[in-house]
């Protein structure tokens, strides 16, 4: 038997990568995703409530209140996306995060026309930036739609959580061709009764079951 003593370190092993891929975003506590999730139920409801007192058409006083409600929704929408994001809800690919950075973009595009919409005097409002920004809401809410459809396919979120999305990011492919077929007043009903069923309880579920999102 040898007695010598070697002092040559072994070997690193090159079979085993040296860190394992990431399966998820940053973490989230459950604190947080309660938060996030009451926030957006929160900015809904506001939303919600000036719909059904002054609707979607209103003009003055009530179309200012639209404007800056609807801009707490979105808020309550980022919300939704800093769970979406921090937990990877759309998957692992490139492709699956980008669509969620995308979709920063088009709603905080969205939130400023809102701001705008709501402060600036009457013969600001309608200029040709404030219509280039309009567009951006109903687009930001069709990106939302994709999100939903994605986070189904995905099933990172699990039970209630995994659909509730597509559920809630229905809400324009619901709400303008209610507006189209029965007019102004049955679609405010329609689509605030839809933000509730929605995002309202998707905010709530949130809240209530974070370690679905995990």
């Amino acid at each position: 038997m040898d007695g010598k003593i070697t002092t040559t370190p072994a070997r690193a092993r090159t079979d085993v990568p040296a860190t394992p891929p990431p399966s998820a975003g940053p973490a989230v506590t459950p604190a947080a995703v309660r938060r996030l999730g009451l926030a957006l139920s929160a900015g809904t409801l506001a939303w919600t409530a000036s719909i059904f007192v002054y609707g979607t058409q209103a003009q003055g006083f009530g179309e200012r209140v639209g404007d800056l409600t609807g801009l707490l929704f979105q808020l309550g929408l980022f919300a939704l996306l800093a769970v979406q994001i921090r937990t990877r809800a759309t998957g692992t690919s490139g492709f699956a995060r980008m669509m969620l950075k995308v979709e920063l973009v088009l709603l905080g595009l969205a939130g400023v026309w809102s701001l705008l919409h709501g402060v600036l005097p009457d013969d600001l409002q309608d200029g040709p930036v404030m219509q280039v920004l309009d567009v951006f809401w109903p687009v930001s809410m069709l990106g939302m739609m994709a999100i939903g459809i994605k986070i189904a396919f995905a099933g990172r979120w699990r039970g209630a959580l995994r659909w509730w999305p597509l559920v809630a990011e229905s809400w324009a492919v619901v709400t303008v061709p209610s507006y189209v077929v029965f007019g102004e007043s049955i679609s405010n009903w329609i689509g605030g009764f839809h933000l509730i069923v929605g995002y309202a309880t998707l905010g709530a579920l949130l809240a209530l079951r974070p370690s679905l999102t995990s």
